[in-house]
């Protein structure tokens, strides 16, 4: 299997990590509703998240990563419109997606937000996911480059094929029970 497809599942794993803990930590701590698993799988990932960064990386980061620091400067609002637009298609997408599967999706909140569509998306989620966006790819995607850059490529091949096969599990899982 090709060495970048293996790192853009450990980069799809540990985003939708990453959004699976930012998730629970504005239910928790922020809006204070109390704890839930915002994933729609058993394990402590929104893979929504993970598909998001990988479309961010993908679309976007060639823009910005090998450029210099003007450069980099001045596409912050290209950057933060991309991500925002992308974002909010990938989960206007994933809704019907999961209310197809799961008779629900998880965000349906959104009704309670002035300027909403269907409770599907919203703009002040789409906002938070352009500045979010932006502090990925500014930040986090090249530190957690030069960390994967780190692993040799036998650690890579075994990290991967033990997140895929506990990933598709918990895929199998949810399904089918």
């Amino acid at each position: 299997m090709k060495k970048n497809l293996k790192r853009h599942f450990l980069y799809f794993i540990f985003y939708s990590v990453i959004g699976w803990i930012y998730e629970t930590f504005l239910e928790v701590v922020i809006y204070r509703w109390g704890y839930s698993n915002r994933g729609v799988l058993f394990g402590p990932y929104c893979p929504v998240y993970g598909f998001g960064a990988l479309a961010f990386i993908l679309i976007i980061y060639k823009l910005i990563k090998n450029a210099n620091l003007k450069t980099k400067i001045i596409m912050i609002p290209v950057v933060f419109l991309g991500c925002m637009l992308i974002a909010t298609l990938i989960e206007l997408i994933t809704s019907y997606i999961c209310e197809a599967f799961l008779g629900y999706w998880p965000w349906q909140t959104y009704l309670n937000y002035n300027i909403n569509f269907e409770g599907r998306i919203a703009l002040s989620p789409s906002l938070r996911f352009g500045l979010g966006g932006v502090i990925f790819l500014y930040i986090f995607q090249p530190l957690f480059e030069k960390f994967c850059n780190l692993i040799k490529e036998r650690g890579v091949n075994i990290l991967f094929y033990i997140l895929l096969i506990i990933f598709s599990l918990d895929v199998i899982t949810t399904i089918f029970f």
